[in-house]
């Protein structure tokens, strides 16, 4: 990671004295939040309900916890019982604004990169948008055929209406040290997880943060494709004994080396700061023999990579699973039957 994103990190992991100094802005932060979310809840503020369910995929932290993989998931799903899904986000870091389509092929300077990501995995239509409203809307409008929107993030968005909240939450780090921003990384407190409608735990969790509710997701995978021919696919195997490094800039990097160690493979691994926008000389190892990376970041680098460049694909695996209790909350009435 870079220094300062390192730095930040760390001190969100625990109790320092920086925690002290930002302690009365965590405050005034959760008291503006609450202050909000409590005006939604009177009536005072009213969210925008759209013509079919919306599904909300967030998290209370800052920074990646698994987010896309669900979404990724649940989209395949849903596809796979009939139902059309259209795909809205805020597209995190892309120089446009929205509300705007992203495809497979667009640049994700522009667009962000787990938008992309959503548009080649998924096979749904994908708008982005800073107003996840409009975002939703212009979806709608050009895509008249889709009969649910999931969200990917936007749990604190509350002017867009929902019936179905889903909280991820990265099993390693958890809530960090317990503060609101800017003291620690919470967007609001952990009691929010008691009113969400599922809870989705990445990984191996060393506490459970929602007893009898949670839903655990693994990613899982042996195979790496070719960043410049993803039609060549190898296992790991094929990598023993190589000079490999291995870069990762995603919410929880140790994740992705900690897989290519289970999976026997070492190398030297090089973290960075989720969404992070490789350069070429930052990628140019002279003695790597593979450099292996994430689908995330492998998006990022196409236009630079070369024949060492390798792609881990990974699928979630969600248990138990929580299909039925989320169509179970949206009804029926806009599915497949309605169709």
């Amino acid at each position: 990671m870079t220094a300062a994103a390192l730095w930040i990190e760390q001190h969100w992991r625990r109790s320092t004295w920086l925690t002290a100094l930002l302690a009365p802005l965590s405050l005034l932060f959760g008291a503006a939040a609450g202050a909000r979310r409590a005006l939604y809840r009177a009536g005072v503020l009213r969210p925008v309900r759209l013509p079919v369910p919306l599904i909300v995929v967030g998290n209370l932290t800052v920074g990646g916890t698994g987010k896309t993989p669900f979404v990724i998931w649940l989209a395949q799903r849903l596809r796979s019982q009939g139902w059309r899904p259209g795909i809205v986000s805020r597209g995190h870091g892309a120089a446009e604004a929205g509300p705007a389509p992203v495809a497979a092929t667009s640049d994700p300077a522009r667009f962000g990169d787990e938008p992309v990501l959503l548009a080649r995995r998924t096979g749904c239509p994908v708008w982005i948008g800073r107003d996840r409203v409009s975002a939703a809307q212009a979806l709608l409008a050009h895509h008249p055929e889709c009969n649910v929107i999931i969200s990917d993030d936007g749990l604190q968005h509350y002017r867009l209406g929902r019936q179905v909240e889903i909280a991820v939450v990265d099993g390693d780090k958890g809530f960090g040290n317990g503060w609101l921003l800017p003291a620690g990384p919470l967007r609001e407190r952990p009691a929010r997880l008691n009113e969400v409608d599922l809870v989705v735990v990445n990984g191996e969790a060393r506490h459970p943060f929602a007893p009898g509710r949670e839903h655990r997701m693994r990613l899982e995978g042996e195979q790496f494709y070719h960043l410049l021919n993803p039609r060549r696919v190898v296992p790991a195997g094929h990598f023993l004994g190589k000079r490999l490094h291995a870069v990762a800039g995603i919410g929880n990097p140790q994740r992705f080396f900690d897989r290519l160690r289970a999976l026997g493979l070492c190398g030297i691994s090089h973290a960075f700061p989720d969404h992070h926008r490789f350069r070429a000389d930052e990628l140019r190892f002279a003695d790597a023999e593979a450099i292996l990376m994430t689908e995330k970041d492998a998006i990022k680098c196409e236009a630079f990579a070369d024949d060492r460049h390798w792609v881990l694909a990974v699928t979630a695996v969600v248990d138990p699973d929580p299909l039925p209790a989320i169509l179970a909350k949206i009804g029926y009435r806009h599915g497949p039957q309605a169709a």
